[in-house]
């Protein structure tokens, strides 16, 4: 000890900091974590009983287990360190997405395009617009880092504005609208939090709303249908999206209507087991929990994913530089709006648009990405406390 002569043995002073750490560690985090992933888990096992779907189930089960590994070496590794490469990792993603377009022009038979989505490595699919989520996340970290008033000039905002563009309309043109949208929504919400004038993000979000028309004749006519669908089910004959989307819309209403207060028991619901409602494992893992465990249910699994929004912000409240607050700040936006998009299909009051529930839904790569999410706000919650 300094001052005594005296020094404690190297063994007390491992066990000293192994306790400082793990004092340090964001429990409450990582329990709301394996709290979600158990739901998913009992959820999934219930919308894919049967030997036609089990390997859903086993291979959800091996995600979790990369993604656990994921969130570790993320929370290790320094924020800040990870935010300094943040625009190699973005032109990382930019280039699997270029990469996925070429894989998937030379082969699949995947509808829409949807072949455009994903890389094929050993069997395994990875959609690389996910890692754009988290990509972008840090790189608006950088952009609104502390020390650096110079980036909220018109012009650099403009030009960083014109990077930042490049991978949502790469996903736009996938095509893949929901996650575009998503990615936008993100660098919007995280803008208005961080940019100290409110008239940038207000300019940027009416630029938007008066490029729709250019937008809406961009779009495939699948896309356009899933709208006219949305609007009015009778929109389009029998055949089109619209109807399809209708279908999807009207029997996840039925199931989370029937199952009342309590609902109807585990591996009870009659829309979930005899595949009522298409992609419920996917697409409409919020329909098979409502229709199992009732209006009760539904409001429990709303707040704890509320608990999760609302920790993460007192993780961005109390980080120690900009950096990690805007970490957070865009991690919650991320998380919400997943939330708010994938719920608000099941209840019919937004078009169908291929949203996952997070760590709920099945697939890989989206949950993944959530647990790298997670481990950079774990990172900066054990940051806080000097690490």
């Amino acid at each position: 000890m300094r001052g005594t002569g005296l020094q404690l043995p190297r063994a007390t002073v491992g066990v000293s900091r192994w306790r400082r750490f793990r004092a340090a560690v964001d429990w409450p985090l990582i329990c709301t974590i394996l709290a979600l992933c158990t739901i998913g888990l009992l959820n999934l096992y219930s919308a894919t009983r049967g030997l036609r779907h089990q390997v859903k189930f086993d291979s959800q089960v091996q995600w979790m287990i990369v993604g656990a590994i994921a969130f570790t070496v993320v929370t290790i590794v320094d924020y800040r360190a990870l935010v300094r490469l943040a625009w190699i990792g973005l032109g990382v993603a930019i280039a699997l997405m270029l990469l996925a377009r070429i894989q998937g022009s030379t082969g699949g038979d995947m509808r829409h395009g949807a072949t455009y989505r994903w890389l094929f490595v050993g069997g395994m699919g990875i959609q690389p617009s996910e890692l754009v989520k988290v990509m972008m996340i840090l790189v608006l970290a950088k952009m609104f880092q502390d020390g650096e008033s110079s980036r909220y000039e018109p012009r650099a905002l403009l030009i960083r504005l014109a990077v930042i563009c490049v991978p949502i309309g790469l996903i736009a043109v996938q095509p893949d609208l929901g996650t575009a949208t998503l990615v936008t929504l993100i660098v919007l919400s995280v803008s208005f939090v961080a940019i100290p004038s409110v008239w940038p993000p207000v300019y940027v979000t009416l630029a938007g709303l008066l490029s729709i028309p250019v937008l809406w004749e961009s779009m495939h006519e699948y896309q356009k249908n899933r709208i006219l669908g949305f609007i009015d089910c009778n929109a389009s004959d029998r055949l089109s999206a619209a109807t399809a989307n209708c279908w999807h819309t009207t029997q996840s209403v039925f199931a989370v209507g029937s199952g009342k207060i309590i609902g109807k028991g585990y591996l009870e619901g009659t829309q979930n087991q005899f595949n009522f409602v298409p992609e419920h494992w996917t697409d409409f893992p919020y329909s098979v929990w409502a229709e199992e465990w009732g209006f009760a249910g539904s409001v429990f699994l709303i707040a704890i994913f509320s608990f999760l929004l609302i920790w993460i912000l007192n993780v961005a409240l109390s980080a120690r530089d900009r950096v990690g607050a805007v970490i957070c700040v865009g991690v919650a936006a991320m998380t919400f709006w997943h939330v708010f998009v994938n719920i608000a299909m099941v209840l019919g009051i937004a078009p169908v648009v291929g949203v996952t529930l997070p760590f709920i839904s099945y697939g890989g790569s989206s949950l993944v990405t959530f647990f790298i999410a997670m481990g950079l706000v774990s990172n900066v919650s054990l940051r806080k406390h000097g690490y």
